[in-house]
């Protein structure tokens, strides 16, 4: 067996810590891959992982071992695209994991064009509004929405993230516009519960963030279901603006408490650390950012605060 195979066999066991992933990621039975780290260990005298019943780990000599491997594969699969294409065709697959909202309203027409302009590549896109873990599951990169967590991947930010409390003018007229934050909690309010706290909302109140309690009957893990249900008139939400941008625009939906802001994120790319990015990671990355812009499509048609009704609910 080649010394290429013995060593990509590695380098994918080490980074899932796990036989079984690596034959997966590389399409192989997991006794094949157990076998190429095995000759490989027995080539070079030495053991580079501990086995156990329960998890894989990396002995000393492995780790070190690790750094030059990954650093090898990564020249070599840069070698086999410069040699593969001409100009900027790119060749292989690209695996993208995504959040579904998002990647339904604006990621999927990008990647379209962007196949489009690469006949030669495939897309392999994976929708979950969970962060998994792209390591484990060979992906080249993700899409995350919100505030990072602290971790070792790398990341790129593509733009802002805006969050918009906002609900529908038939809903309002109904129940009045609130004025203040405080005011929510008398009012029916559609509930993301991927958040960490799905009944509480920060708003900035005199220069604090301040969570304000709130209430509804609806409590889903999709914001498509959540938009869905504030378009019926079902209650207020807080949602991104990649969401509600266009129907703000389009009249459907009106903007409240503008004047408190809610907390904002950003649109990031990241990376596995351990990954020497590939061409098509890198372009595609440059496409998706050129194609949202600094200053997002989908934000720059956001409406005003709505002006508060004689029905608006007093202080």
């Amino acid at each position: 067996m080649g010394r290429f195979e013995e060593m990509q066999a590695f380098v994918r066991t080490a980074e899932a810590r796990s036989f079984t992933a690596a034959a997966q990621r590389l399409g192989l039975s997991k006794s094949i891959v157990s076998q190429r780290v095995a000759d490989l260990e027995a080539r070079l005298g030495v053991r580079l992982i501990n086995r156990t019943t329960r998890r894989l780990s990396l002995t000393e000599a492995g780790a070190g071992f690790l750094t030059g491997a990954e650093r090898a594969l990564g020249e070599a699969a840069e070698a086999e695209e410069r040699a593969t294409r001409h100009g900027t065709e790119l060749r292989g697959a690209l695996r993208i994991a995504a959040p579904l909202s998002f990647a339904l309203m604006h990621l999927q027409p990008a990647i379209f064009e962007f196949m489009a302009a690469h006949p030669a590549l495939e897309v392999h896109i994976d929708l979950d509004d969970r962060h998994l873990d792209l390591v484990a599951g060979g992906w080249d990169m993700a899409l995350r929405i919100g505030r990072l967590p602290d971790s070792s991947l790398i990341a790129r930010r593509l733009a802002p993230s805006l969050t918009i409390c906002c609900a529908t003018q038939d809903y309002l007229d109904r129940h009045g516009t609130p004025t203040r934050p405080e005011q929510l909690e008398r009012h029916e309010c559609v509930l993301y519960s991927g958040s960490h706290r799905p009944d509480s909302w920060p708003f900035l109140i005199d220069g604090e963030w301040v969570p304000v309690n709130v209430r509804g009957r609806l409590v889903t893990n999709n914001g498509d279901l959540i938009l869905a249900a504030v378009l019926a008139g079902q209650g207020v939400a807080i949602l991104p603006s990649f969401l509600v941008g266009c129907p703000i625009a389009r009249g459907q939906l009106v903007r409240v408490l503008a004047d408190w802001p809610t907390k904002d994120g950003a649109i990031h790319a990241v990376y596995p650390p351990t990954r020497n990015l590939a061409a098509r990671v890198r372009l595609f990355t440059d496409f998706l950012a050129e194609r949202i812009g600094k200053e997002p499509y989908w934000d720059q048609g956001l409406a005003p605060a709505a002006t508060p009704s004689k029905k608006s609910m007093p202080d």
